[in-house]
């Protein structure tokens, strides 16, 4: 008869002793406290670092365009209002700063390992005068009105007025009417538009042209038929041009030296009559 044989068996991993849940959340909890603190004590650790002196900025290199900027005055007038060193400056920041200097149109602000700023700037480049509420500012190349010492510009700039917010639309329509002021052998000095929308302008030669309203393409559609017509009236009526009037509907009223179509002249521009008075020197607009 054959004795049963009793087998042994060591525990596997699969079959051991699992843990209770609130130990194991203890373990968990301190795994995370541990990793929690070695990455406060390496914050802490950069934190010491950054701040140490081998990184305060110890230079600021300046690029782009600043003809009418001196570099020692820009350093001066930014660099004590710049708070941190390499690491910690916010360069947005530092940008808004260089372009609150007058002239400044843009900054452009960068890092330069171990110790520097590169900063690039782009200069307002002036392209008028600006005015509106009473008040006299420039407008660049772009349209964007700023302030600036305009004693700096040695341009002679036309003046350019108009409401709020209307400077781009000003200056385009000024480049766009300077070749009927060439027709005219003559520039553009001052170039208005009015609070409700109607156009006028004085020329280098003395003569104001009132425009009057509608849409961009009307008012240069009206000026260059008139650019087109009057030298039909110049040829019978000798006399340089001293005012025109083009909102008329048919036509547009004239003053020469000498000749107007203006029936009462001492009591200034006529008042947009339906049709030019006498002397007939005015065309019609087709």
């Amino acid at each position: 008869m054959r004795t049963p044989t009793m087998l042994h068996r060591t525990p596997t991993a699969a079959s051991a002793v699992e843990l209770p849940g609130d130990v194991r959340s203890m373990l968990a909890l301190a795994h995370a406290l541990a990793v929690l603190g070695a990455l406060l004590v390496l914050g802490a650790a950069l934190s010491w670092a950054v701040q140490r002196p081998m990184f305060q900025l110890r230079a600021i290199e300046l690029r782009g365009d600043v003809q009418r900027l001196a570099p020692a005055a820009l350093r001066q007038a930014v660099v004590p209002r710049l708070q941190g060193n390499f690491f910690t400056l916010d360069l947005q920041q530092a940008a808004r700063h260089f372009e609150s200097v007058p002239w400044v149109r843009h900054a452009r602000v960068q890092r330069v390992w171990p110790d520097r700023l590169r900063v690039t700037l782009e200069e307002h480049q002036p392209a008028a005068l600006w005015s509106a509420d009473d008040a006299t500012r420039l407008v660049n190349t772009r349209g964007e009105v700023f302030d600036a010492n305009i004693g700096a510009v040695e341009d002679d700039l036309p003046s350019l007025a108009g409401p709020e917010g209307s400077a781009s639309r000003v200056l385009t329509l000024y480049r766009a009417l300077g070749q009927a002021a060439e027709g005219l052998d003559a520039r553009i000095e001052e170039l208005t538009l009015s609070s409700r929308g109607s156009w006028s302008m004085k020329l280098d030669t003395g003569a104001r042209i009132e425009l009057g309203r509608g849409e961009d393409t009307q008012v240069l559609e009206r000026a260059a038929r008139f650019v087109q017509t009057l030298p039909q009236i110049t040829a019978r009526f000798a006399g340089p041009l001293l005012y025109a009037d083009l909102r008329h509907r048919d036509g547009y009223a004239l003053r020469l030296a000498g000749v107007t179509t203006d029936p009462n002249p001492s009591k200034g521009p006529p008042r947009a009559p339906a049709r030019p008075a006498a002397p007939r020197a005015a065309a019609p607009n087709r």
